[in-house]
């Protein structure tokens, strides 16, 4: 049976670290007989210079009738001045919508290769394996009214609403409190409940889901000192969930505990597991073209791909085991490059890949 993926490439350095997720899932479809088909479409920019909307009826219907998509990167200096409608963010916006990918999920694990890429101390990120359940398609990026007004003293405002439902907290809970009990059975919830009245039902409604899973601990935390956890001892936390602004902001703090931005994957997931895959990073169009970008995150997110709608465990695991290997024979890009290691670029990182995945799969 044929697995469909949509590859959207997308902007900047998109289209050199998509290439190198493509080679790696080739290689085990190829070996393992997963029956990977690939597709390809436009987002973005890249989407706005063809049809001037960054998420066209083309591309609509590609993701629809496909099984999961793979993504690159979206954005750049060249749309910057465009107006907020058709800049390419928001066809990164749109296809969340439109799929209903309300489950972000973004671990933040640091290999023991890179303990030094760090800027913290290695006894304190040493052995990091957080992950981040982020709320994608509500919350103040979604909510309604916003604008920019003028007010009657001539004035400018501009207004974001943050807005919650009962059930939209609750699906994203479960969801947390789901993938807690497959790693260490805790979920720290973070809110600000003490001053956002949203964020104060988002923790009641926190507490009552997970009176249905009596074997995940649950704590709460306010967002300020969440971040600052982060940082002084983030080992205490297995699972965070979170609201779809806060898990923007955390999530990226938790990138740089583990050396690299360039090294996280994402997943966004429907209720059906049907989900789109991609770097975090974003698109770095000051790399772009360059050949030098980083393309283990989008390899990583392709085994999350892998892991969760296709449930190919064993593929999955491959593909991580063979990014490990390719730091232990010592390659590096520039962003997690360090003395006495090899610095290569997108495409000679990807063959490293390649070749340890391949050593695996003929043992």
């Amino acid at each position: 049976m044929t697995k469909k993926i949509v590859v959207l490439p997308g902007d900047g350095i998109g289209p050199e670290i998509i290439a190198e997720a493509l080679k790696v899932l080739d290689v085990v479809s190829t070996e393992m007989k997963l029956g990977l088909v690939f597709e390809s479409g436009l987002i973005g920019g890249a989407a706005y210079d063809v049809y001037g909307t960054p998420f066209p009826q083309q591309t609509i219907d590609q993701v629809k009738a496909a099984d999961a998509i793979l993504l690159g990167a979206v954005g750049g200096p060249k749309w910057e001045g465009l107006d907020i409608s058709v800049r390419p963010e928001k066809g990164l916006l749109g296809l969340r919508s439109t799929l209903g990918l309300f489950s972000n999920l973004r671990p933040a694990i640091l290999y023991p290769q890179l303990a030094d890429a760090s800027t913290l101390k290695p006894e304190v990120v040493s052995g990091l394996d957080i992950m981040i359940v982020r709320e994608l398609t509500g919350g103040i990026y979604f909510g309604q009214p916003r604008g920019v007004r003028v007010l009657e003293n001539g004035e400018k405002q501009g207004f974001n609403t943050l807005v919650y439902t009962e059930s939209e907290i609750r699906r994203i809970a479960h969801s947390a409190f789901r993938i807690a009990q497959k790693r260490n059975h805790k979920v720290c919830s973070v809110d600000k409940a003490n001053v956002l009245e949203c964020t104060e039902l988002w923790r009641q409604v926190v507490t009552e889901v997970g009176k249905d899973y009596p074997d995940v601990a649950l704590s709460h935390m306010y967002v300020d000192n969440a971040a600052m956890q982060l940082v002084r001892a983030p080992k205490q936390f297995d699972v965070l969930v979170t609201s779809n602004m806060f898990g923007d902001i955390l999530s990226d703090a938790a990138a740089m505990l583990t050396g690299s931005i360039g090294m996280l994957p994402s997943a966004s997931l429907d209720a059906n597991n049907k989900g789109m895959y991609e770097p975090i990073h974003g698109s770095a169009p000051d790399i772009a073209g360059q050949g030098v970008a980083n393309p283990l995150a989008t390899i990583l997110s392709a085994a999350m791909m892998l892991r969760y709608t296709f449930n190919e465990i064993e593929a999955a695991d491959r593909i991580e085991a063979a990014v490990s290997g390719a730091l232990d024979a010592g390659f590096r890009t520039a962003d997690i490059y360090s003395e006495g290691t090899q610095k290569v670029g997108t495409a000679q990182m990807g063959d490293a890949v390649v070749a340890a995945l391949k050593g695996s799969l003929h043992e």
